[in-house]
């Protein structure tokens, strides 16, 4: 049978199958979700550098802080590793078992090397993982018998003191900056140097911390002494805070960590002995007198509350 003109007609205006609900809505989902990647991306302001860094912050002046850095790119590239694997396989069970009629696909059960390949498997990661932690976190509790330098860290509500162990004032103890509402104290180390830090409390919990450590450790009461350990590695000045909530004024308790060369460490504590002041001593060696990272806390309410 030969088809006529309106035969022919009728194909060429004949409705062109169309996709599936199914397949469109799961285009749908996959362009919102790439449009939500990209949205956050964009508003995440991420750079190349950052991206790569998984979150953990830059800027470590420490080889502890190196070492843990290293362990978060390990076990975060080790996480992304599983999860594409994982999500590999449930989209390729998706695509190769999706249904194609009433039948269901074959029923695998009681496979015993299935059964001990997922068994194995996580067994070794997490054995590979506890292995590699447990190797950095003793890197970074590790302390020395003999350090080149300790600082004895007093916190109380809401400042700190530092006093240094290693060298003594006229009066047989050690001499020591405490910090004050009108005075940020300065924390003097020697760079490339092992450094030991002795933590106290007065009153309550504080917390001891140098972001560009990558490292804070609290700092407890009732003659309960922490201590850590660090190698500094780069001069210069850098904020400290307390990062544990301790009353009214914790955001404000904040110190300055002035970390200079090995000959003015020792030429500072030479004039902390003499009887000098810390701004003294600091500007006899070439330093700011004053923190520089960080300015002190108005604590007249009244005249915040006028403003």
């Amino acid at each position: 049978m030969v088809a006529g003109p309106t035969d022919t007609a009728r194909a060429s205006h004949a409705p062109r199958p169309t996709a599936s609900p199914r397949r469109r809505s799961a285009r749908r989902v996959a362009a919102v979700a790439f449009g939500g990647a990209a949205l956050l991306t964009s508003l995440a302001g991420c750079s190349a550098k950052d991206a790569f860094a998984f979150g953990w912050p830059h800027g470590g002046i420490t080889p502890q802080a190196h070492k843990m850095y290293n362990m978060w790119i390990g076990s975060t590239i080790a996480a992304l590793c599983v999860g594409v694997l994982v999500w590999g396989l449930i989209f390729w069970c998706v695509v190769r078992y999706r249904k194609r009629g009433e039948r269901l696909p074959v029923q695998t059960r009681y496979n015993l090397p299935i059964e001990l390949v997922y068994s194995i498997v996580p067994f070794f990661v997490i054995a590979v993982l506890f292995y590699y932690t447990a190797i950095t976190e003793s890197y970074v509790n590790k302390t020395s018998k003999h350090p080149d330098a300790t600082v004895h860290v007093v916190a109380f509500k809401w400042n700190w003191q530092f006093q240094y162990p290693d060298a003594k004032g006229s009066n047989g103890q050690p001499v020591q900056t405490t910090g004050t509402s009108s005075y940020i104290p300065v924390l003097v180390v020697p760079t490339h140097k092992k450094v030991q830090f002795v933590e106290d409390s007065e009153d309550v919990i504080h917390s001891f911390w140098v972001p560009e450590l990558l490292f804070k450790r609290d700092v407890f009461p009732g003659g309960t002494t922490n201590k850590f350990e660090v190698t500094i590695e780069k001069e210069g000045a850098y904020v400290g805070r307390c990062a544990e909530l301790c009353g009214t004024y914790h955001s404000q308790m904040n110190f300055e960590m002035r970390a200079v060369s090995w000959t003015d460490y020792q030429k500072f504590l030479q004039d902390k002995q003499k009887g000098m002041s810390t701004p003294a001593a600091l500007r006899d060696i070439g330093q700011a007198p004053y923190a520089t990272t960080t300015h002190p806390f108005d604590t007249d309410r009244t005249s915040r509350t006028a403003s």
